[in-house]
């Protein structure tokens, strides 16, 4: 599996890392904290090279772009990618974010409308009361031995550079830890698709991932057997089940079709 193109665009002030795979119509891959194109999405880019364009990013902090010096927000990272498929000549595109990418495709279709086809918003959250008992206050106490090991082994293989992954984490802490409530309205005035994807055993509760999609007209949503991630990823254990993962993308691809 090997992209058709890849590189980086100077967005916003900062290098941008970029991978595509395949052709056809523009698909935005969004990773999640800690994270990076490749850890969350090669399931999900095996399965359908060749019947997207597939555009992986690398976020600010993450993967092999660079690094500010400014906390990290979902409207920021909405914006750079906004930037970045200017920098490509993408004019629109579908987009699919997992975990804190997926608050970040849902601020891209806030923010910039007129360039979004269909959102996949995927273990996204809106609000802290719709996480797990204790996820805020346990993020009050983060340290980096709390860093799930096979992120840091990650960011470590493709950006070698210990400061940088000890800025990601603190980065991806301080953003948890100030995350204030979104307004309703982020969500009501989307307008385009949006199928919302989570587990029943996700980091944030089921009711709330219900609870976005009764925001959204005409929205679409899957609740799905398991743990964060684990319908579109191996667990962090290293375990996958591929026929779960192949529902979740023929679902995906379903979607975005229709």
């Amino acid at each position: 599996m090997s992209p058709v193109e890849k590189g980086y665009k100077h967005v916003n002030g900062i290098q941008l890392y970029y991978e595509i795979y395949g052709e056809g119509e523009p698909l935005v891959l969004i990773h999640g904290g800690g994270s990076s194109i490749l850890y969350d999405f090669t399931e999900v880019i095996t399965r359908l090279n060749g019947k997207f364009k597939l555009i992986g990013i690398d976020l600010q902090n993450h993967g092999r772009s660079e690094h500010r010096d400014i906390p990290e927000t979902f409207e920021q990272d909405a914006d750079d990618v906004a930037a970045l498929l200017t920098a490509l000549n993408i004019n629109k595109a579908s987009f699919w974010g997992f975990s804190n990418g997926g608050n970040t495709v849902l601020q891209i279709g806030y923010r910039h409308p007129e360039i979004v086809e269909k959102l996949v918003a995927a273990s996204a959250f809106y609000k802290k009361e719709g996480m797990m008992d204790g996820f805020f206050e346990g993020m009050m106490e983060a340290t980096f031995e709390s860093m799930p090991e096979p992120l840091k082994i990650n960011f470590l293989q493709i950006n070698p550079d210990f400061s940088k992954l000890e800025n990601l984490f603190d980065k991806d802490c301080k953003r948890m830890q100030t995350f204030e409530d979104w307004d309703d309205k982020v969500l009501t005035s989307i307008p385009s698709p949006i199928l919302f994807i989570s587990a029943d055993k996700d980091v944030m509760k089921p009711e709330h991932t219900v609870a976005m999609w009764r925001l959204v007209k005409d929205a679409q949503l899957i609740i799905l057997p398991g743990t964060h991630g684990a319908y579109m990823m191996p667990d962090f254990d290293g375990s996958i089940d591929e026929n779960l993962i192949n529902f979740t993308v023929q679902e995906v691809e379903k979607f975005l079709n229709s």
